[in-house]
């Protein structure tokens, strides 16, 4: 059976992330989580004071990029890679609201961008491959043989990260919520570099109305026409 590149792109909040790793764990490739090094570079802004709701100091922390080491470490108790920066292992940290209400102003710094796609592009050289993000079949592997763009309405994507956020004990109002997906999509389809769009070729899946199940094997169906 070849190996592919399977790309998923899509606004904040669609599952992206728990299909990737479904999908990675069957088919046994490997999985990357684009978001969580888009969120520990805001999380490493977050922690030298380099940005926060109304402030960002976009040349200082530029100029500390080549200090920002990103790695992915695999956790065998809970089957997926964990992020790590610089030695510590952010995985929950990077999953609050605070870091939900910056990551988008980060995400937008095209010096932030280019580091982190050449990264990507390192770690999908040999295929076999599932990565989620924005601008992955755009950008990082416009050539990925399986392209899926995830939307869904505002509201169904809040209420599913308002559900999420309160399962892990955080203090969230859906209103706050809401307003943090709706912020989200407006910055990542409007930034000037690498906005978010549905790629060529993309097929498109809106799961408003699907489960889990049915999404999975709906691109299971997919990734079976390729290989």
């Amino acid at each position: 059976m070849k190996k592919i590149t399977i790309a998923i792109d899509g606004f904040s909040s669609t599952g992206k992330s728990t299909l990737a790793k479904e999908l990675a764990a069957t088919l046994g490739y490997v999985y990357v989580d684009t978001g969580a090094m888009y969120r520990a570079v805001t999380y490493f802004a977050m922690q030298n004071e380099y940005v926060s709701e109304d402030f960002l100091n976009k040349e200082a922390l530029i100029s500390q990029l080549p200090n920002v080491k990103l790695q992915f470490q695999f956790n065998s108790n809970l089957g997926f890679a964990e992020m790590y920066l610089n030695g510590e292992n952010v995985e929950q940290p990077i999953r609050t609201i605070e870091v939900s209400r910056n990551v988008s102003k980060i995400a937008e710094i095209s010096e932030v961008r280019t580091k982190l796609v050449e990264q990507q592009q390192a770690m999908g050289k040999d295929k076999a491959i599932v990565m989620d993000g924005r601008d992955i079949g755009t950008v990082v592997f416009p050539d990925a043989e399986l392209k899926i763009f995830m939307n869904a309405t505002a509201e169904t994507r809040s209420q599913r990260r308002f559900d999420e956020l309160i399962e892990k004990g955080q203090k969230v109002t859906y209103d706050e919520v809401l307003e943090n997906v709706q912020q989200r999509d407006y910055i990542d389809t409007h930034r000037e570099d690498s906005p978010l769009v549905k790629a060529e070729g993309a097929i498109e899946i809106n799961n408003s109305a699907l489960s889990k199940r049915e999404q999975f094997d709906l691109v299971m169906n997919l990734i079976q026409e390729k290989v």
